[in-house]
């Protein structure tokens, strides 16, 4: 199949308001979990994933933590104009970039822009009892561009600007920003939301959006899954607001998929190495990242002095012809070859974490090359999470999970219940 011509109108399911779950259960491991394991259904609940996990395996989790990226400013005139931060123009790099005084500039998403056309916004903020002014204005995408890092679509690149040089930009976020939830909830940001919008193992600020399939981890499943022998791994995946992206072409292939920052430490790619390169991702940024590393793998092979810059992966590339043929031998490279390769690269260059971009899709006709299994959340109809999951499982039996889940009263999306998946 060529996931260029595939409709999204076929992936389709009704989703009633109702089965939205508006807020998380009290207790994350209380939700529920289907259990989708060589074509048979049922579920249990999710402090109960760690029994059906294979002992001595390795699990993936995504340990990026969600920023207050959404700010707002009020003009003179008493229009409300919100800023969403979506991710560093400059400096690109996200430590360095929370680390900043005085002035950053980010891509940003502009509401209300209609009525900002022109000048700064400003407003006054207090930082640990220490009053400031926070300012903003657009620059021009030339100002914002660093090395050769893609520039997202429909974003616009903003300077912030405050006038105190002691004070760093994530002080300035944790004062004045807000936690932005889906859209789809249909409501304001709450108190609650600072806790149960985040894992409990999220460490690495920068996303904008939660790895929901991670929600319903608590430290009690944590530590059955280490009773159990099960070795776990960290990444990093910052979540973008493309995420929510709708696709709105007939096609898959008019559809941009949005880049997104991964970091993958020595250690993460030697435990995958050490499990024969097969894992159980935990939500969907984990699959994108760990899938993307079989085609950074061959991007290093190809070219053994590539720069990280040079390892961005591109939205179509899986699915070209021959991409993972060897010229000397005419077979595929392994995944266990693919990644030997990035750490031999990191030796090379003696740098202990990997940290490039992906715009990987990954839709029916793609063959998975490290997952084995996956945990995720229930995803909105004719999304690109959908196709994911359908690439996974396959074209009918992601139609007798969802359909399952609807009939066994599951909650579904960020604050719903969950699934493992196994085919």
């Amino acid at each position: 199949m060529n996931p260029r011509n595939i409709k999204i109108a076929d992936y389709n399911y009704p989703l009633p308001d109702s089965r939205i779950a508006k807020y998380p259960l009290p207790e994350r491991d209380k939700s529920k979990l289907l259990i989708y394991n060589r074509g048979q259904v049922s579920h249990t609940e999710f402090r109960q994933l760690p029994g059906l996990l294979p002992e001595n395996s390795l699990l993936v989790m995504n340990n990026t933590r969600v920023i207050l990226a959404r700010l707002h400013f009020r003009k003179a005139t008493g229009a409300l104009i919100e800023v969403f931060c979506l991710e560093p123009a400059k400096p690109r790099d996200y430590a360095l970039m929370f680390q900043q005084t005085g002035s950053c500039i980010w891509w940003c998403i502009v509401g209300n822009a209609k009525k900002w056309k022109e000048g700064s916004l400003v407003r006054d903020i207090t930082v640990d009892e220490t009053p400031l002014r926070l300012s903003c204005e657009r620059v021009t995408i030339e100002a914002a561009s660093e090395s050769s890092a893609p520039v997202p679509t429909t974003a616009v690149a903003i300077r912030f600007s405050w006038d105190n040089s002691s004070v760093t930009w994530a002080q300035v976020l944790d004062a004045c920003g807000e936690l932005p939830i889906p859209p789809y909830l249909n409501r304001n940001t709450e108190e609650s939301d600072l806790r149960t919008y985040q894992t409990v193992y999220s460490k690495v600020k920068g996303s904008v959006a939660a790895p929901t399939a991670g929600l319903h981890f608590t430290e009690r499943v944590l530590a059955d899954i280490d009773r159990r022998g099960i070795e776990r791994c960290e990444l990093t995946l910052h979540v973008g607001a493309g995420t929510f992206k709708p696709v709105k072409s007939e096609l898959i292939e008019g559809h941009e998929m949005h880049s997104e920052w991964i970091s993958v430490p020595r250690s993460a790619i030697e435990a995958l190495l050490r499990h024969g390169a097969e894992c159980t991702a935990v939500g969907t940024t984990s699959v994108r990242t760990l899938e993307s590393l079989y085609y950074i793998g061959l991007r290093i092979i190809r070219n053994p002095n590539a720069t990280a810059d040079d390892l961005h992966i591109h939205q179509w590339e899986p699915y070209e012809e021959a991409t993972g043929i060897s010229p000397d031998t005419g077979n595929s490279y392994t995944s266990t070859e693919a990644l030997q390769a990035i750490l031999s690269w990191m030796n090379r260059k003696n740098i202990s974490t990997l940290t490039t971009t992906t715009q990987i899709i990954i839709a029916p006709g793609y063959n998975y090359h490290i997952v084995r299994r996956i945990i995720t959340n229930f995803h909105q109809p004719q999304s690109t999470l959908l196709l994911l999951v359908a690439a996974f499982v396959g074209e009918q039996r992601w139609r007798d999970i969802y359909s399952y889940a609807l009939a066994n009263d599951f909650r579904f999306l960020s604050y719903g219940d969950s699934s493992i998946l196994i085919p």
